[in-house]
């Protein structure tokens, strides 16, 4: 099968926001691709997150995700974008992943749950951490995918809770923050999640300077079948379930591990 990975340049205009993604989804879909994911912060985004995302945030039937909607129907292509999302706290705001299969309708949404409180930001003062910790993984085209988003590629045992729920291909939709040496870890912790679960990885990230660019999809043996560099780009990509269930064989871990999330011996 085909996935896509969309990578944005996005700001304040939510609508201009959108048009690229429609643009992207609509290649994306000419390339053959059955799915697209986008970053995290798809639809709004700044350098740093302010008290605007909570004015701004909607929730999940909202114009937003209506049209995102409209754009995975009308393209028949499945979705994936980050959303400022309505919370219940006064003054705060969900960072969302929603996705949506090719006829519009929803498949999943994830509120990230590791927020980025790190190199001096604090994406917790506007942002609330998602109630439920439990995986996220939906079925489309015939796989099973995980939905992460950017700090939590820091956090192994979220992919690893995500490959145990049947996750095949890992999203990590990102707006990873640049740095010293963060584009060296970006790519390297990628690559260490997929190889760690025989799982592809698919790492999507906004443009800088707001980011770091590099969006990628990494094998299940850890090798980078794509890099989109460092401009907006859209580019499908292979994924072979094939693999994923030849590497699992080959390095049978999750029969051979003895320890667990909650530290108990097997």
């Amino acid at each position: 099968m085909r996935i896509a990975l969309g990578q944005l340049e996005s700001g304040t205009d939510i609508q201009a926001n959108l048009a690229a993604i429609d643009r992207f989804a609509a290649e994306a879909a000419r390339d053959g691709a059955t799915l697209v994911a986008f970053p995290e912060y798809a639809t709004y985004e700044k350098k740093k997150v302010d008290a605007t995302f909570p004015e701004v945030a909607e929730p999940l039937d909202g114009p937003v995700c209506q049209e995102l909607a409209s754009t995975a129907r009308r393209h028949r292509i499945a979705l994936v974008a980050g959303v400022v999302e309505t919370a219940d706290e006064p003054g705060k705001a969900y960072n969302t992943l929603v996705a949506f299969g090719p006829d519009g309708d929803r498949l999943a949404f994830y509120r990230k749950i590791h927020l980025f409180d790190a190199q001096g930001f604090g994406e917790s003062t506007f942002i609330k951490p998602g109630p439920s910790t439990s995986p996220v993984v939906f079925e489309s085209g015939g796989a099973r995918f995980g939905l992460m988003t950017c700090y939590d590629l820091r956090f192994p045992e979220l992919a690893r809770s995500l490959a145990d729920a049947g996750a095949q291909v890992l999203l990590v939709c990102s707006s990873w923050v640049p740095g010293t040496h963060k584009t060296e870890q970006w790519l390297a912790l990628n690559a260490a999640r997929a190889i760690e679960n025989s799982v592809y990885v698919a790492g999507v990230c906004q443009v800088p300077p707001v980011s770091v660019g590099r969006s990628v999809l990494v094998d299940p043996m850890g090798v980078i079948e794509a890099d989109l560099g460092l401009e907006p780009d859209v580019r499908a990509v292979e994924v072979s379930l094939e693999t994923v269930a030849r590497v699992r064989e080959a390095f049978p871990m999750f029969r051979q591990r003895r320890l667990w999330s909650a530290g108990r011996h097997c």
